[in-house]
């Protein structure tokens, strides 16, 4: 069942803060991955295969560097879940 992009926000947000310690209450979608949140490259790569696995989504590798904000990986699992 697809998830609502509010739904996939929090999820992600979930992931992020397990994989980096970074507090839920600053991911938020508007913060840039690498340069606000300081995910490096092998925190990104983690971090979609978390969200693959718990949005049951597959997100290419070409499709990583498209991902610059929280909210850009949120519009992306929500579109292709549908």
């Amino acid at each position: 069942m697809a998830q609502s992009e509010a739904e996939i926000l929090s999820g992600l947000a979930a992931i992020i803060n397990e994989l980096t310690d970074i507090p839920v209450e600053e991911i938020q979608a508007d913060k840039s991955l690498d340069e606000d949140l300081h995910v490096d490259s092998l925190s990104m790569i983690e971090i979609v295969n978390e969200a693959g696995e718990r949005f049951g989504v597959t997100i290419p590798d070409e499709e990583i560097a498209n991902l610059r904000t929280v909210g850009d990986a949120a519009k992306y699992i929500a579109g292709a879940q549908s």
